[in-house]
């Protein structure tokens, strides 16, 4: 979540120093407990504002949709007890089971409905708006050119939710899975407004309850004793706790001060397989790491030679195999190929020029767009504050240099970087995209012109556009297959973005939780966890 995701930490807010600091939480007696290192800290648990890795991990655990996440990360009912597709798949009714919000008001397809036209509505300015775009008219009432009533989702009883598509999408039940598609309780809206989400006001529908929040320090969570399948939950208490600092974070793992942590400082994963063996768990992921260019307000990067240099520019294999040392690999296409439905050979068509060559060619591309050394490109490489994207940045740097180009970077913390990007305010930013679902239209729709704030290198081009509409209305699979490889193929030929590596998921977790399952979507429930007590740790 895929999402239409950042994966940027961010560092520790100003705030946490006037924090008590505290080892590890108390658990109440009798309780199970887990301590859990989450990256960055929030800067939204409302599921339709959250744009970031770290934000889904928390709300997956709050709220739930239609569809869960297996512990394998594939689609499992959750409120849909069954439902029915009409012949031309563009019908999906869904009949829910029956079930409470956390203050024990029922949930009812209402509140899906409410949720949709509420994301919709260009005043929450969701940078996720553009998955509903499925549903009937989703596109035209975010727009403002047709209003809420007209978009294909409705309450037929308070436990029949049916949903109108403009295509036929068999890969619906992995969307329904994202945050994109929970509902949300109307009724707490309506009454508090955007502050329905604060511990004291806050209302959801998922395994756990909010009850605290001290900013900087940690999100606290408990059981929520309305969720409707109590028995699948083992864990009574969730403090989350922000780690932008992965190595004093290894150091609290090992201590026992965090039962896990989801990230480690690639570079130092053979340090921990010596130390901490028992806790280092890596598995391929559905996540491209990659360099956004914007077109929009940059002129030199409107020019395809200048894209291509400093693409070409680029050491793939420096970063994967000296900087990254965690199974990572370089990236010449966007889309992972171990991506369901994927085409085959796709790829930028100068991958396999050895990089001395590329070098050459990159020099001369910007000598042909007029750069050179009377008149070097500059540039300005923004990017978060954390020590492994400090680290990428300077081996970016250095190799732009080597073509003459003047390269500045700014540091931000990580909340103030992802804000920049969305607003174009950058001209340089190094990126990643975990999957929100996993078809390949999870990362091409980031190129879509109507996407929005996602498509932070502002491509546009009507072809490709058109080969993603092609492509959601063709039922066969193969057939499917390829238009999207064709329309990935058109963009990397115009250079629309600069792909790094395939993303590694990386994450510290102790022998005691038992029910973490690695997988390639890198989603982990907590209701499927527990803790052994006799384990390590």
């Amino acid at each position: 979540m895929k999402l239409p995701v950042l994966l940027i930490l961010a560092s520790t807010l100003a705030v946490a120093a006037c924090q008590p600091q505290v080892s590890r939480p108390p658990c109440p007696p009798g309780k199970v407990c887990v301590a859990w290192g989450n990256s960055a800290e929030p800067g939204t648990l409302d599921p339709q504002k959250a744009t970031m890795i770290d934000e889904f991990a928390i709300i997956g655990d709050l709220y739930t949709g239609l569809f869960t996440e297996s512990p394998e990360a594939d689609p499992i009912p959750a409120l849909a007890e069954s439902w029915t597709t009409s012949p031309d798949g563009l019908t999906w009714t869904f009949r829910l089971r029956p079930s409470k919000w956390s203050d024990g008001r029922p949930l009812t397809a209402n509140d899906f409905v409410f949720a949709y036209r509420r994301m919709l509505d260009p005043a929450t300015a969701s940078g996720y708006a553009y998955l509903l775009y499925l549903l009937r008219n989703g596109q035209a009432v975010n727009e403002g050119k047709a209003g809420p009533e007209s978009l294909g989702a409705r309450a037929l009883d308070d436990l029949t939710l049916e949903l109108k598509l403009e295509h036929p999408a068999p890969y619906l039940p992995a969307l329904l899975k994202h945050n994109t598609f929970f509902p949300v309780p109307a009724h707490a809206v309506k009454a508090h407004g955007e502050a329905w989400t604060r511990p004291d006001l806050f209302v959801g529908n998922g395994a756990y309850k909010l009850v605290e929040w001290r900013l900087g320090d940690y999100i606290r969570v408990v059981r929520n004793p309305n969720f409707f399948d109590p028995g699948s939950v083992c864990i009574d208490q969730i403090d989350y706790f922000p780690t932008p600092d992965s190595v004093m974070a290894e150091r609290r793992v090992a201590r026992g001060e965090l039962d896990l942590n989801t990230n480690f400082q690639s570079s130092r994963v053979q340090r921990l397989r010596n130390t901490l063996p028992e806790y280092v768990r890596t598995h391929p992921a559905l996540a491209t790491a990659y360099i956004a260019l914007n077109t929009q307000d940059v002129p030199a990067f409107k020019d395809i030679r200048v894209r291509r240099a400093l693409s070409m520019g680029v050491d793939r294999d420096f970063i994967t195999g000296k900087l990254l040392r965690a199974g990572e690999t370089p990236a010449y296409s966007f889309v992972p190929p171990a991506t369901a439905g994927h085409g085959e050979g796709v790829r930028l068509r100068w991958a396999d020029m050895p990089f001395e060559a590329r070098q050459a060619e990159a020099r001369r591309l910007l000598a042909e767009a007029g750069f050179g050394p009377g008149n070097p490109l500059e540039v300005e490489l923004k990017v978060s504050n954390s020590p492994e994207r400090l680290l990428l940045s300077q081996a970016v740097a250095a190799d732009w240099s080597a073509l003459g180009v003047k390269v500045t970077t700014v540091q931000n913390e990580g909340q103030i970087a992802l804000a920049a990007y969305r607003q174009k305010d950058f001209q340089v930013g190094m990126m990643g995209w975990f999957a929100d679902f996993n078809d390949p239209l999870t990362f091409l729709d980031l190129f879509r012109s109507d996407t929005g704030q996602q498509n932070y290198t502002s491509y546009s081009n009507p072809r490709f556009d058109a080969l993603l509409d092609q492509a959601e209305r063709e039922a066969d699979g193969a057939r499917r297959a390829g238009i999207l490889a064709e329309a990935e193929q058109l963009m990397l030929d115009e250079e629309g973005t600069i792909p790094l590596y395939r993303y590694v998921s990386r994450a510290l977790i102790s022998p005691r939780i038992t029910g973490w399952t690695d997988n390639v979507e890198n989603f982990h429930r907590a209701r499927w966890m527990c803790v052994n007590p006799a384990g390590a740790g």
